[in-house]
């Protein structure tokens, strides 16, 4: 595992998105898992700025999605789709056709999770998925539980994950209790792995994902079994890795 440790978090951005870059520019028809929430923003701000540079080009890339808040529509300004529209698709030059996000209003979430399986499996998995992690050691929406999901599945956000994400709505009333997201064994098939994280409330997650032992108690702790993971964090939520290389 490569662990990058930058000082805040523009420069823990740039460093992501130059490895994302990295896997275009060295393959441009790949197939990059992208993630949401707000660690990954800086990074996709910076891939935007190097398209309009003229340095990188998605003409070729085709992307599947970790999640979809479940109930909510592709343009509702909290859904996930939404967020990837608002903040990369519609600012490069990536095909509308090669973009994949979970359907939230499926009347069957199995069905919708079965569907979607077969959309990551058609295109082989991703060459590098993007994940950032919960204050619970949550990735995609894999909470902790007593197994690690291998499929894509509805799932039940925790409270924890439910207040962290109610800053985006206008109340945690509002914040969808489900959710369709990847599961751990889909995540897994991905060829390259890349973690976002920032801030020193993730710090005790990333520890016991990476230091601590594997248990889907902290379901980013089975990364530790794949072989190629980076790790790029600022110097907050890294801080108990580093006092624990002395």
């Amino acid at each position: 595992m490569r662990i990058y440790c930058e000082k805040d978090y523009d420069a823990m951005s740039r460093r992501a998105a130059s490895v994302i870059a990295a896997q275009v520019v060295s393959k441009p028809d790949c197939v990059l898992g992208l993630a949401t929430g707000s660690s990954p923003v800086g990074t996709y701000q910076q891939l935007i700025k190097w398209y309009e540079q003229g340095d990188l080009s998605f003409r070729e890339v085709r992307s599947v999605n970790l999640d979809e808040y479940y109930g909510l529509a592709p343009d509702h300004d909290q859904s996930y789709r939404y967020f990837m529209q608002t903040n990369l698709f519609d600012h490069v030059d990536i095909l509308p056709e090669n973009t994949s996000v979970p359907d939230g209003l499926a009347k069957d979430p199995a069905a919708e999770g079965a569907r979607y399986e077969q959309v990551a499996a058609g295109l082989g998995y991703a060459d590098l998925q993007l994940l950032g992690m919960g204050r619970n050691g949550h990735i995609g929406f894999n909470e902790p539980c007593d197994h690690f999901p291998l499929a894509t599945h509805l799932v039940d956000l925790t409270e924890s994950t439910i207040e962290a994400n109610a800053r985006f709505f206008a109340s945690a009333d509002d914040v969808p209790r489900q959710a369709l997201t990847m599961g751990i064994g889909t995540i897994m098939r991905a060829r390259k792995i890349l973690v976002v994280v920032s801030g020193a409330d993730k710090a005790d997650a990333v520890w016991k994902a990476f230091r601590g032992p594997i248990t889907p108690d902290v379901p980013a702790s089975i990364l530790q079994l794949h072989p190629d993971v980076t790790l790029v964090g600022d110097e907050s939520a890294l801080a108990k890795l580093t006092e624990d290389k002395g």
